[in-house]
């Protein structure tokens, strides 16, 4: 069954990467695994504007996100990474009680994306138990092909790319947050998903609510070809964060001993399926040797690498010379493209939130003035 799977992903990857599509929208990337962005190799820092669409599908009055994406472009911000759904169970309801509407508040967000000259790479899956609890099957359902868990991705998938596919606003497509961090634990049963029936999930997990690799590997293979049915060009990568140390071993042996970097290549190999064509990472405390490797291997893969996510937490001088530390660690790794956690989430403003006024706003300016530096060429 792999074999025949593999010719079709094959396939479909070549079919994906014939050629740009007409007018360039969207980032692309081209046999070398080069980015590009209206036929020319692209590199950029964006950031995080997680609730962009959250706050409107939960309240249809709050239209924060046009104040937001002009503030962005002030700033010179070529993109932002966004959830493009609801994080609970009960958040997610309208697409499956009110189709129509759900994407009217979903377009009124890419028109003003799109006013703004800002791109969006939307994440589709952001929390791993949203889709399961939805349909009522355990997380570790996402390994299924026959399960409702993908049945239901597979339709919302369809949906989403051919309604707003044709859309120059939408940049790129993320299959969810950071799932790889649950994936084959050791102490699994610590970190299953959330409890919040009031919210849609169930009020007990099971083990059968633990993942691991394979089950992530079918997911986004699944994934990936599902958006190239109907999205030929756009880049589609994971969302996942920088691997564990341990991974591999989590993987194979359940246990916490350190890879080797032959090991973190093969892990990496593994949730990185084609037809995805980016390797993405999220950089915080990681050092950035760590970084400079995952860069390496995506370059010997021919794909680009995507920093989704790095940034400081908190506030003084500490907190501004870890900031200044890893945004020349991303620039140092040669990665296209790189996204700040987080712009504008009121959820998070004592610690992470970024605006141009808070203080953090030094994070803003600085990734505004890298973008001019990449612009220049300097």
């Amino acid at each position: 069954m792999r074999k025949w799977t593999s010719l079709l992903v094959l396939l479909l990857t070549l079919i994906g990467s014939s050629s740009a599509p007409a007018g360039g929208q969207g980032l692309t990337v081209d046999r070398t695994g080069t980015l590009q962005k209206d036929g020319k190799p692209f590199r950029g820092i964006g950031v995080n504007y997680f609730d962009a669409f959250a706050r409107t599908l939960a309240n249809p009055r709050d239209t924060g996100y046009e104040a937001g994406f002009q503030t962005l472009e002030e700033a010179r911000i070529p993109f932002c990474r966004i959830m493009a759904g609801g994080y609970w169970p009960t958040e997610q309801r309208l697409y499956l009680d009110d189709k129509q509407e759900f994407f009217r508040r979903f377009d009124a967000v890419l028109r003003s994306a799109r006013r703004h000259r800002i791109g969006l790479i939307l994440s589709c899956f952001w929390y791993l138990a949203t889709v399961p609890d939805t349909v009522g099957e355990p997380v570790s359902a996402w390994g299924d092909p026959k399960s409702r868990t993908q049945t239901y991705m597979r339709h919302y998938v369809r949906d989403l790319v051919k309604h707003c596919g044709a859309d120059p606003a939408v940049w790129g497509w993320e299959f969810g947050n950071e799932y790889c961090l649950a994936a084959d634990l050791p102490n699994a049963v610590e970190h299953r998903p959330a409890i919040a029936p009031s919210l849609g999930t169930p009020s007990v997990r099971t083990a059968k609510d633990e993942i691991g690799y394979a089950a992530l590997h079918a997911a986004y293979a699944s994934f990936a070809m599902e958006v190239r049915k109907y999205d030929r060009y756009r880049i589609v990568e994971t969302g996942d964060s920088m691997p564990r140390d341990s991974a591999w071993h989590n993987w194979k042996e359940h246990t916490w001993a350190p890879d080797s970097a032959v090991l973190q290549a093969a892990l990496l190999d593994e949730v990185n399926p084609q037809p995805i064509d980016v390797v993405s990472v999220h950089f915080y405390k990681e050092s950035s040797k760590q970084l400079r490797a995952i860069a390496e291997y995506a370059r010997h893969r021919r794909k680009p690498l995507f920093i989704g996510e790095f940034g400081a937490e908190g506030a003084g001088d500490r907190s501004r010379a870890a900031f200044d530390d890893r945004l020349q660690a991303v620039l140092d790794s040669g990665a296209p493209f790189a996204a700040l956690w987080v712009f504008d989430f009121a959820g998070q403003e004592a610690i992470w939130n970024v605006t141009a006024s808070n203080e953090r706003a030094y994070q803003l300016r600085a990734i505004s003035a890298a973008n001019d530096t990449i612009r220049s060429g300097r």
